[in-house]
C-alpha cells in the first residue's frame, strides 16, 4: 500500500501542473466563502445595532397614550383625545404589582435661548422617575426632586445635543436658559443616548418638572392632564402581566366596559423592539443562506473539474494501479486534491470576506461585525464541500480497470 504522505505529494503535484485550472476551480469557493462572511457580517452588525438601540431606549418599557377623537366621521388617530391624567399615573404606580416605576409626560417643542445662541428642541415635562424608567443616568449635576415637581420649579436637565448647541465646550451647570422667554436653571446634564430605532436623536431634549410644563410652558385642557404615561415593568417576564393590569385598571378608572373601545392605548415598546431584532436575525440567516448557494456552485465546479481530471489522467491511474496502488489509494488521491482546492479557496475567501466587510462598512456606512463562528462555519463548509463533491470523481477513478486504463489514449 502506498503511504499517505506519498499520496499527498502526488495530489499537490497534480494541482501544481494545472495551476490555471486549479485557480479557476477555487474561484467558486473563494466567492462563496467571501460572500457568506460578508453577508453574515452585515446582518450581525444590523442586529447588534438594533440591540444597542433597544438598550438605549430603556428596558421593560410600556407606553400609554390617549385615545382617538372623531370629527365628522373622521378618526384623528391615537393621542388626539385628552384622557390621561397624573392621577392615572399615580394609580398605576400604587395598584399594579407588575409595575416597577411610572413617569407621566407632558411635552412640546420650544425655542431655547442661552446668551446669543438659540436652539429649537423638544421639552419633556415629567417626574424624577423618568430617569429610572428610561435607564438614563446623568453625566453631571442632579435630577430634579419631588419638591421641584410639587412647586413647579423652573429647573431643567439638558440632553447632550442641546448642550453642544447652546454651550459648546462650556459647563452648563448653574447657567440660565430661556424656554419660551421663561428663565430656567440648568441643574443637570443627561448622559448621551444616541439615536432611537426610528432615527430620532434622543439627546436633543430638555427635561423639566411636569407641573412646570403644565402650568408655565404648554398649558393643559384640564388640570392634571398628561399626554403620555411611560411605565417600566418589574422584568421582561412580567411585561404581559403589567399590560393586563394597566388595561384593567384604566378601564375601571375611566368607566369603560369590556364591550366598549378604550379611550387609551397600551403599547409594549420592548416587545416591538425585540420583534425588530428578531426580524434582523432572520434576515441575517437569509443573507447567509443566499450566499451559501455560491458555495454549492463552487462545489459543483470542483466535481466537474475533477471528473475531467479523471478522464485526462486515466492512463496515469492505470500505471499506478499496475504497480500496486489499491482502490483506496486512488480514491484518497482525488479526495485530497478536491479537499486541497476547497481549503485553499476557503482561506482566500476568508481574506476577501474580511476585507469586503470592512470596505462595505466604510463605503455604505453600515455597521459590520465579523464573528469567529461565521468564519469557522464558512471554512468548515468549504472543506465539507471538497470532500462531498470530490468523492464521486474519486470513486469513479478507483473503479477503472487497470488494463483498460493502460490502453486508454
Amino acid at each position: 500500500m502506498i503511504s499517505i504522505s506519498s499520496t499527498f505529494k502526488l495530489s499537490f503535484r497534480a494541482l501544481r501542473v494545472n495551476k490555471m485550472r486549479s485557480a479557476l476551480t477555487m474561484l467558486g469557493i473563494i466567492i462563496g466563502v467571501g460572500a457568506v462572511i460578508a453577508m453574515l457580517a452585515v446582518g450581525t452588525g444590523a442586529s447588534s445595532q438594533i440591540s444597542e438601540q433597544i438598550s438605549k431606549m430603556g428596558s421593560n418599557m410600556i407606553m400609554i397614550v390617549p385615545g382617538t377623537t372623531t370629527a365628522g366621521g373622521v378618526r384623528m388617530g391615537a393621542g388626539t383625545q385628552s384622557t390621561l391624567t397624573m392621577a392615572d399615573a399615580e394609580a398605576i404606580q400604587k395598584e399594579c404589582s407588575a409595575v416597577s416605576d411610572v413617569a407621566p409626560v407632558h411635552s412640546g417643542v420650544a425655542q431655547v435661548v442661552s446668551g446669543h445662541l438659540n436652539w429649537s428642541t423638544g421639552i419633556t415635562g415629567t417626574t424624577q422617575s423618568m430617569l429610572n424608567v428610561r435607564d438614563w443616568p446623568l453625566s453631571s449635576g442632579r435630577p430634579f426632586t419631588q419638591q421641584d415637581v410639587r412647586s413647579a420649579t423652573k429647573v431643567c436637565l439638558l440632553g447632550q445635543t442641546v448642550v453642544d448647541n447652546l454651550f459648546g465646550g462650556a459647563d452648563p451647570l448653574g447657567q440660565i436658559v430661556r424656554i419660551k422667554k421663561i428663565p430656567f436653571t440648568v441643574i443637570g446634564v443627561l448622559g448621551p443616548k444616541g439615536q432611537s430605532p426610528n432615527g430620532q436623536d434622543q439627546d436633543d431634549t430638555i427635561y423639566v418638572p411636569i407641573t412646570t410644563a403644565q402650568k408655565k410652558l404648554f398649558g393643559t385642557t384640564f388640570p392634571g392632564m398628561v399626554r403620555v404615561i411611560m411605565v417600566k415593568a418589574n422584568s421582561s417576564e412580567e411585561l404581559s402581566t403589567a399590560e393586563r393590569q394597566i388595561n384593567d385598571l384604566l378601564r375601571q378608572r375611566h368607566r369603560i366596559s369590556n364591550k366598549q373601545d378604550p379611550d387609551f392605548s397600551v403599547r409594549n415598546l420592548t416587545q416591538m423592539m425585540q420583534a425588530a431584532e428578531q426580524s434582523s436575525r432572520v434576515m441575517t440567516l437569509l443573507l447567509g443562506a443566499i450566499a451559501s448557494v455560491s458555495l454549492l456552485v463552487g462545489g459543483i465546479g470542483i466535481m466537474n473539474i475533477m471528473l475531467v481530471s479523471v478522464t485526462e489522467r486515466t492512463r496515469e491511474i492505470g500505471i499506478r494501479m499496475a504497480i500496486g496502488a489499491k482502490t483506496w489509494d486512488i480514491r484518497l488521491q482525488f479526495i485530497i486534491e478536491a479537499l486541497t482546492l476547497s481549503m485553499i479557496g476557503g482561506t482566500a475567501g476568508i481574506i476577501i470576506g474580511l476585507g469586503g466587510s470592512h470596505i462595505l462598512s466604510i463605503l455604505a456606512g453600515w455597521p459590520t461585525i465579523v464573528s469567529i463562528p461565521s468564519v469557522m462555519l464558512s471554512f468548515g463548509f468549504s472543506a465539507l464541500i471538497g470532500i462531498f463533491f470530490g468523492y464521486f470523481p474519486a470513486y469513479k477513478a478507483s473503479l477503472l480497470d487497470p488494463i483498460d486504463a493502460l490502453r486508454y489514449e
